[in-house]
Parts: C-alpha cells; sequence; structure tokens
C-alpha cells in the first residue's frame, strides 16, 4: 500500500475511532418523537397564533343554527300599487299657506281618504296608483290655490309587511322570510348574505333595502376532551368569540381532574386528504406556573383541545377491569363451594342426631 493511501486509511481510522468515543461518552438517549425541539422552524406567517399576537378570524360564514337580525330600509311593492286603508303616504306640497305647510306623512284612513289636515281637508285616495294620488290631492288643491306642486311616494302599505325581526338560520341553511319564502344564507358572509336576500325580495318589492346582521354567532365552535383514564372520556362544546387561548379553554371546564395529566395538545383540523396530523403541544407548566404564551394558542374553530389521562391511574383502571371479571367469577365459585359445604355439614349433623350420637 503506497503512503498516500496508508494516510487516507489512518485518518479514516481515527475519525470512526474518535465518532465511536464520542458516542460512548454520551450514553443511549431516547428520542421522544411529540419533543416539540425536534419541529423544524417554521415561516412567520405560518407561525400559529398565540396569547401576545393574535389574529382577526376570517370572514364569518353563517351556518345553521346562527341567528340574523333583518330590517327593512325600504318597502315599496311592484308597481302599480293601489292605495288601500292604513297605508301611509308622505306628501310634500309647494305653494300653498306657508304657516301651514303640508309636509309629511298621511294615513289612509278606513274611509279610504287622506286627511290633510285643516284648511286643506280631505282627498279620497283607495283604489287609485301613486300617480293618481298625486292627481287627486293636486286637483283638491286647485280648488283654493294657484299652481301647487304636489310630490308623494309611499312610506309604508299594508300589502307588503315588513320582513323586519330575528331568524334563525334552519338546518337547510335557509331563513324563512314568512309571506316572502325562503332564501339560502349558509356559507355566505353578511353582506353575501344581505345581497342574496335583497335579490329574493326583488320578486315581491321594488328596489328593495336590508339591513343584516348576526346577533347569536352559535356555528363556530371548539372542543375540549378529557381522557377518563379507561372510564370513557368527557367531551365539551363551547362557542368561540374569536379570543379564546388555550388557558381559556381548559378554565371552561374548570381546570384539569384528578385523572389528568400536565400532557395537552391542540389538534387543528385538516383538510380531507391532507396526509398529516397537525398537533400544537402544550407545555401546561410553562402557561400556567410560569405566565409564557409560546404554547398559549389561540383557539380556531373547530380545534380539539386534548387533555391526556394520569398513566398510572390508566394502568391502574386498566387492571381494575381485567382483574375485576376474575374475582367475580372466584367470589361466585367461592360462594357455590361455601353453600355444598354448607349443605353437607348440615346433613351430617342431622344424619347424627336421628342415629343417637
Amino acid at each position: 500500500m503506497s503512503s498516500p493511501a496508508r494516510f487516507e486509511h489512518s485518518t479514516r481510522s481515527v475519525f470512526l475511532a474518535g465518532w465511536l468515543a464520542a458516542l460512548l461518552l454520551a450514553g443511549c438517549q431516547t428520542i421522544k418523537p411529540d419533543d416539540p425541539r425536534l419541529e423544524p422552524p417554521v415561516a412567520p406567517d405560518l407561525e400559529p397564533p398565540r396569547e401576545l399576537n393574535k389574529v382577526s378570524l376570517p370572514t364569518y360564514r353563517i351556518e345553521p343554527p346562527d341567528v340574523l337580525q333583518i330590517e327593512m330600509l325600504k318597502l315599496v311593492p311592484l308597481p302599480p300599487y293601489r292605495a288601500s286603508a292604513f297605508d301611509y303616504i308622505e306628501v310634500h306640497v309647494a305653494n300653498v299657506l306657508p304657516e301651514m305647510p303640508i309636509n309629511g306623512y298621511f294615513r289612509v284612513e278606513t274611509e279610504g281618504v287622506v286627511n290633510l289636515g285643516s284648511p286643506y281637508g280631505t282627498v279620497r285616495v283607495a283604489g287609485m296608483t301613486l300617480e293618481e294620488v298625486r292627481q287627486a290631492i293636486e286637483k283638491r288643491l286647485q280648488e283654493n290655490f294657484r299652481n301647487p306642486e304636489v310630490m308623494v311616494q309611499w312610506a309604508q302599505v299594508t300589502a307588503a309587511p315588513p320582513v323586519n325581526g330575528q331568524y334563525a338560520v334552519g338546518p337547510d341553511g335557509t331563513v324563512n322570510l314568512r309571506q316572502y319564502g325562503t332564501v339560502h344564507v349558509a356559507g355566505k358572509t353578511v353582506t353575501e348574505a344581505r345581497v342574496a336576500i335583497q335579490e329574493h325580495l326583488k320578486q315581491f318589492l321594488d328596489s328593495p333595502e336590508v339591513a343584516v346582521e348576526v346577533i347569536a354567532y352559535q356555528s363556530k365552535v371548539y372542543y375540549v376532551i378529557t381522557q377518563g383514564a379507561e372510564m370513557g372520556d368527557n367531551v365539551h362544546r363551547f362557542l368561540v368569540t374569536g379570543n379564546e387561548t388555550v388557558l381559556d379553554a381548559i378554565a371552561q371546564v374548570n381546570g384539569l381532574s384528578q385523572l389528568s395529566s400536565t400532557k395537552i395538545w391542540v389538534a387543528r383540523p385538516a383538510p380531507a386528504g391532507f396526509g398529516c396530523q397537525q398537533i400544537l403541544p402544550v407545555d401546561w407548566q410553562a402557561i400556567s406556573a410560569g405566565g409564557e404564551t409560546a404554547t398559549n394558542y389561540q383557539l380556531m374553530p373547530g380545534d380539539r383541545i386534548y387533555i391526556a389521562a394520569d398513566k398510572m391511574l390508566t394502568a391502574s383502571n386498566f387492571l381494575g377491569k381485567v382483574i375485576s371479571p376474575v374475582e367475580r367469577i372466584a367470589g361466585s365459585l367461592g360462594l357455590v363451594n361455601s353453600t355444598i359445604r354448607g349443605y353437607e355439614t348440615m346433613g351430617r349433623g342431622y344424619n347424627h342426631t336421628r342415629n343417637g350420637y
């Protein structure tokens, strides 16, 4: 072997020996696959939000069983609408008595007339269209005034009842607007729902305008699951308000139970076919006793906070479940055996007494 080859071989041997010596001195260590320190760093925009750097939740999407408040801002029936009793008409007239103007809302009385007040009198308008109402008022005023200028518009009509009120989103994702039918709003934002309702009402009203607001956010939730140490898990469901953290969620279930350990994590729902779980380990001692915020994550809709059970209690309860049937069987066999022995003993005593022993 040439000198360069021997030198290279010697160098490799020294390196291998040094590596083996370092491994032996370090000892054997167990690697925990769930250790958060093993996770590679992620980009800042992918970091989960925490207690001191919360984010706003995505635009709210309406789902059952949310409750909406709907207010009608403009309620005019499709033309040609004809006036009827209890309708309200907005009337503005120029070139009449300045000290007694005609500006305001006037109700169509039961007799079908509008009372413009003294000294203008009443005008019959029942059964008339809006233009016919304007002409009738103008004709009445022309009896006493020169060139009255009349403007009228519908203010409120009885033939088009308003949709004002609270509406629960049904299981089919619709809101029932009573006489106006149903509108599908599930999966829509508030703005999209308002547009959908207005488009639907155009079948019955002239250029309707509505205001929509969610007054009961009931469709976005998170869960707290407490493992029951072989005694059954408990699941708690809470509404998301957009500000909850892990500590808030555990406070909702009155803290950790006697069956719980301090091993906690947040399981965040992943899209179907994502291929892996989204697990956020929680350091309970750090966020509770130490006030650290690194693992006090902000909760998102659908999150599961999982609280693992104490391993010793789990093992004890498991053994109890395994041993209990054996103990019952042994107890039953012992009872049968003692009963048989009792009958045998009683029989021998009875025979001894009968035979005079």
